[in-house]
Formats: structure tokens, sequence, C-alpha cells
């Protein structure tokens, strides 16, 4: 047994907004839910969250039994892609604890214990709830995922679609944007401020010469709200600065900032020029080389 360990609010929903190609919330055994209607008035309204099935859905295909959860007030999550769960109680921590201990036993990996509990998830971020109870499979198809939160309620990343999605920048209070692709787009929020750094995504493009810039409109805009670093697909091009600036203003080396953006979003992946740019950037900051980024990792 791995033990347990506690989740912040943010990683869980990170989890929920991860997508490919359709939203992995899509995925046959991607996230499951199993809980009971009436456990303490948590599910499933109004209180649920966006994801996908039934609260009370028994978990697809891996034939795991669990204990009964209809007396805990508890909600547990099974993440395929973490291969752990996520007890998420209405009520004291050290109750959570000792249910989570139950579950123990059927993974390798730790058992995550959802930090505050369902009540804190739904404060940060209430925009997720709905009354919905089913989700038939096209509908997850179609799920629209939030941005990914890399700071909390400050610095979000995510891709052209979601920036140009007014409702997006309504429910994250976005007052800033930062354009790292060559489209140019329309900020919904008034009195935003909005950045745009035209670069394409290959080989020979320079965002190594734009970091500064970047960092410092970042930090500006962050007293007055939160900020959104977008790219094409919120793959290359936006990973890459959201890297830099952590380095520059988190103090972050690049492999902790790599490890970092890519537990935020699973699929991040910049190219071999712009690792080459993260390396040079980490060495003026720092006077020096800290990562190795010959390793695979990178």
């Amino acid at each position: 047994m791995a033990g347990l360990a506690l989740c912040e609010p943010g990683h869980l929903y990170n989890i929920l907004q991860q997508h490919r190609r359709v939203p992995r919330l899509a995925e046959p055994g991607y996230l499951c839910l199993l809980g009971e209607p009436g456990a303490g008035g948590l599910l499933p309204d109004p209180a649920c969250s966006r994801a996908p099935a039934p609260a009370w859905a028994a978990s697809r295909g891996n034939g795991m039994l669990v204990p009964s959860v209809s007396t805990t007030r508890a909600i547990l999550l099974q993440h395929a892609g973490l291969n752990s769960f996520l007890i998420s109680l209405d009520a004291e921590e050290g109750t959570a604890v000792q249910y989570a201990r139950s579950f123990e036993q059927f993974t390798r990996h730790p058992v995550l214990v959802l930090r505050g509990g369902y009540k804190r998830f739904s404060a940060c971020y209430h925009f997720l709830r709905t009354q919905k109870i089913l989700w038939m499979p096209q509908e997850l198809d179609n799920f629209q995922p939030y941005p990914v939160e890399i700071l909390p309620a400050k610095l979000y990343m995510g891709n052209f679609k979601q920036a140009c999605d007014q409702q997006i920048q309504k429910d994250l209070k976005i007052k800033a944007q930062v354009n790292i692709s060559e489209q140019p787009t329309t900020l919904f929020a008034e009195g935003g401020k909005y950045l745009h750094i035209s670069v394409p995504d290959s080989l020979e493009a320079d965002l190594f010469s734009t970091f500064g810039t970047i960092c410092h409109f970042i930090d500006a805009q962050l007293d007055r709200g939160a900020v959104l670093v977008f790219s094409s697909l919120g793959i290359s091009r936006s990973s890459t600065v959201t890297m830099a600036y952590l380095m520059h203003s988190c103090q972050f080396s690049l492999k902790r900032a790599w490890n970092y953006v890519l537990k935020c979003k699973t699929n991040m992946r910049p190219h071999r020029g712009f690792v080459k740019q993260l390396s040079d950037w980490e060495t003026q900051i720092y006077g020096t080389t800290i990562t190795d980024v010959s390793e695979p990792n990178y």
C-alpha cells in the first residue's frame, strides 16, 4: 500500500479539464464516481460537478468491490490516469482519512483525499455545478473543458477556442490574455488587457526574446485579476511561455517548472527548439544551467 496524500481542489479541477482530440472525460474508465444520491445532500442536485455519469454508477468493468458509502457522505472517484482514488467528504479531514484507509488495499498508488471536501471544491469552482445527473456518450464527446489552472484563481493555460469562449472568460474572471498563436483574437473582458506574440510553432521560431516582455506583462496583470495564456492547441507554445513565467517569477528551475505544468496538463509538449530556449532562459536567470535537457523526459 502506498499510503495517503491530500489533494488540493485545483488538482481535481485540472483532472476534469484534460483533453486530447476529445475530452478525457469521454474515455471509458477515465473518471468514475461512486456514491449514493441521497448521501448528505451532496449529490446529485444541485451540488454534483460536471463530471460524467450518475454519482451512483458502478465502476466500468474493473470488478472492484468497495465499502458502502451511503452513510459516509463520501464521493469516490477513480482516476484511471493516475490509478488512484480521491475521496471527497463533507466532513472533517480526519474522518475522510479514516474512510480513505478502507480503499488503500485496492491500489498501489497513494489514496488522495480531497482537502476541504466537496464544499471547498464547490466554492472554488461553482461554475462546474449542474443539476444534470446523467450524461450520454455524445454529450461527453461534446463536453467543453476549461483551461487548466496553473496558479489558483490567477493563471490559466488553454487553447485558442477556450480563449474565444465568453462564458469561460466570465467564469474564470479572466482580465488579461497572452496570445502566443499567429491568429489574433478578441478579448471579451471589458477593460481587459491583451498581449499578442505572433510566433509559429516551428523549430526555427524565437520565443526566447519575448520571455521578458511576457513575464512582466503577466506580473503586472495578476494584480488586476486572472490571466489566460493560450496558443492554438494549448500544447507547445503556451506551455513554453508558462514554464518561462514560473522560472522567472516563481523561482522554479526548468525541471521543476516542467513537472509542475505537466501535472496540470498531461499532454503538454514543447518541441525541441522551445526546450533549448527554456534551457537558455534558465541559464540567464540563474547564471548556470540547472536542468539537463538531454534527458529523455525533455
